[in-house]
């Protein structure tokens, strides 16, 4: 079942390893058949180096394993919910890249600094408010996906116009169309952390700092590559 998928949610798996944006088993990645209703997400604790596309788990939207000897990622309520609540993703990542969690641990957005920040998000990448104690003795993983969908709802932010998220004293998501642009933005997040955390240590010994990219700069940027008049590239 979903072979094909399976496959390409074991490569973008893979793709975490590769941007070196995970270590031993810390991350996960995961990809919807839409019209099946149906996800694969890698399975929980197993090393990267052993695992194979016979070892994703598929997944229906009520939370029921449909397929797969292995237990999925302990993460798979959060994935679950990504799906739920934002209709346009196709595929979820979740690590603990060291520049992200810096900013994700001290319940910090990641301010938008310049063009490259520009490139992929319209506006700060949003840190969630943190969970409660009931919140974490609970269903954790599923109320972990309902703070972001929250921290998206009350800022009003498009899922599309900004494809990631720090969980407040935890680490990042990313989403994209599919598992492999998921991948793609969990690796282009953890360069816009780490720009704009060295901007701040810069700045920090400057005493004429100027930090805080323009509006219109970051819109011009945005547009230009994400816009329904977007010329970056090869044309879509």
């Amino acid at each position: 079942m979903l072979e094909d998928l399976k496959q390409k949610v074991l490569e973008a798996n893979l793709k975490l390893v590769e941007y070196n944006l995970v270590v031993l088993t810390w991350g996960n990645a995961s990809a919807i058949d839409r019209e099946r209703g149906l996800f694969v997400i890698k399975p929980s604790g197993v090393a990267y180096d052993t695992m194979t596309a016979e070892d994703m788990v598929v997944m229906d939207l009520n939370g029921n394993k449909v397929e797969g000897d292995l237990n999925p990622s302990s993460d798979t309520p959060t994935h679950l919910e990504l799906y739920r609540r934002f209709s346009d993703i196709g595929g979820v990542v979740h690590t603990h890249s060291p520049w992200a969690c810096a900013w994700a641990q001290a319940g910090r957005d990641i301010p938008a600094y310049g063009t490259t920040h520009a490139d992929f998000a319209n506006g700060a990448v949003p840190c969630t408010r943190g969970l409660t104690a009931e919140e974490v003795q609970g269903e954790y993983e599923l109320n972990t996906g309902k703070v972001i969908v929250e921290e998206f709802e009350k800022r009003d932010i498009k899922p599309s116009e900004c494809p990631a998220v720090l969980i407040h004293r935890h680490g990042p998501f990313t989403w994209g169309k599919d598992a492999a642009a998921a991948a793609q933005n969990a690796l282009i997040l953890e360069e816009v952390a780490k720009m704009a955390l060295r901007t701040e240590s810069v700045a920090a010994f400057s005493a004429a700092s100027d930090i805080g990219i323009e509006d219109y700069l970051l819109d011009k940027h945005y547009q230009r590559k994400h816009g329904k008049n977007a010329y970056y590239g090869q044309g879509k």
